[in-house]
């Protein structure tokens, strides 16, 4: 019999799995574990889910919906950066798994509406298209997930916990202040064209080019 669609037990399961993954990975997330810690049986689960692979694919594109939802009722790019870093800290586990192997597929080809968002926003800010301030983009990307990792497994709280927020927002207001004044330092080659993030299946991380040995033999 086909099974009743039920999204509260498949809430179980995936909050089950992600803390299965952010304890201890693929070594902990198996099938019977997460029917175990979601309170159900291991076929209710198969019947859902193919496979542990399968359960993170659905967790991945879960956890980006509910960010992607949250940065969607901001309206700057500062309360967006604000707004991720504080659901990052509220959906640790989830987070945790959602950037796993991010730059490798198959996460890589699911989409990161997230990613861009934040890119249009900042060229919002700026001026030019949002293609343009990939390098930014990155930078800003680096600082937040940065920041949000370093407080989850460091244990952060009180003070420490929100310096390290205000620092974050504090280094990304000042990479966006440089952008405008286009000052913003540059110590490698242009961003390659199979570079590609946040495309979906198009996107590509630039394996293959020799560019990052062009740029040591002549660095600028």
């Amino acid at each position: 019999m086909p099974r009743h669609p039920d999204p509260a037990l498949e809430k179980r399961i995936l909050g089950a799995a992600s803390r299965l993954w952010a304890r201890g990975g693929e070594k902990l997330l198996t099938m019977r574990a997460v029917a175990k810690a979601a309170g159900t049986t291991t076929p209710t689960v198969y019947e859902r889910y193919r496979d542990r692979d399968d359960i993170l694919r659905a967790l991945r594109l879960e956890t980006r919906r509910e960010l992607f939802a949250t940065l969607s009722r901001t309206r700057t790019l500062q309360e967006a950066i604000q707004e991720h870093l504080q659901f990052a800290l509220e959906h640790s586990h989830a987070y945790e798994v959602l950037f796993d192997g991010v730059g490798k597929p198959p996460s890589l080809h699911e989409p990161w509406p997230s990613f861009n968002l934040i890119r249009e926003r900042v060229a919002q800010q700026i001026g030019g298209r949002p293609r343009e301030h990939n390098r930014l983009i990155l930078a800003i990307w680096c600082l937040m997930h940065g920041t949000a990792m370093l407080i989850i497994r460091g244990k952060f709280e009180g003070a420490l916990r929100a310096q390290a927020v205000h620092a974050c927002q504090d280094s990304v207001d000042g990479l966006i202040q440089g952008a405008r004044r286009k000052q913003l330092p540059n110590s490698g080659p242009k961003w390659p064209a199979n570079l590609i993030l946040g495309e979906g299946k198009r996107s590509k991380i630039g394996n293959g080019d020799n560019v990052g040995r062009r740029s040591k033999a002549a660095p600028r």
